[in-house]
């Protein structure tokens, strides 16, 4: 592989490659020299912007966990239009896209990125999850601040219970996304009598 072709945004394109691993065949298949030839370039050119490919794996998570966050403001300014359940089932099935599950269990097993995640997060527990959980238990207190969910629902156990049930949904069929009713099925469950508004 030439070592003189420019890249435009060699960060970018590097996790851009790292995407495209993780959604077609998964964290085992994500290598040093598995991104820099998905990427086009040298592998020279990942180590010249990244201490280390551990140091690369934890920039490329929290960037992806901004992305997230992103897409929670959105999600948080939906609050009062749709349905809660309709808007949760949307929700769901774009943060946990075959990438974020893919996050999820390439954290769970390389100790380093886990330390390295650690030390960069302030949020604590298992990456992308703990910023799933913040983003719905941000759209439900703006729904509960607006009397779609209830009163007393108890956002802080609602949240992480909708993303435990959604992982092991989007986690267990290989890469094929569940059906659209049946996340919402699981988000009417989940929610319960908490839902003033379906």
């Amino acid at each position: 592989m030439p070592t003189g072709v420019h890249l435009r945004d060699p960060r970018e394109q590097l996790f851009a490659a790292a995407e495209q691993i993780l959604e077609q065949e998964g964290p085992d298949a994500l290598t040093s020299r598995a991104v820099t030839l998905r990427a086009g370039c040298a592998k020279g050119v990942l180590h010249r912007h990244f201490e280390s490919f551990d140091a690369f794996l934890a920039e490329y998570v929290l960037d992806r966990i901004s992305l997230l966050q992103a897409q929670g403001a959105v999600l948080r300014d939906s609050a009062g239009t749709g349905t809660v359940a309709g808007n949760l089932t949307d929700a769901l099935i774009k943060l946990f896209g075959p990438a974020a599950v893919s996050i999820v269990a390439l954290v769970t097993f390389n100790n380093q990125l886990r330390v390295r995640l650690r030390e960069a997060r302030a949020a604590g527990g298992v990456p992308i999850m703990t910023e799933i959980g913040q983003v719905l238990a941000g759209y439900l207190t703006a729904e509960q601040g607006l009397g779609r969910l209830a009163a007393d629902a108890d956002v802080s156990r609602l949240a992480p219970t909708l993303v435990g049930a959604a992982h092991l949904m989007f986690a267990g069929l290989d890469g094929l996304p569940p059906w659209p009713e049946d996340v919402r099925d699981v988000v009417v469950s989940v929610l319960g009598s908490a839902l003033t508004s379906r």
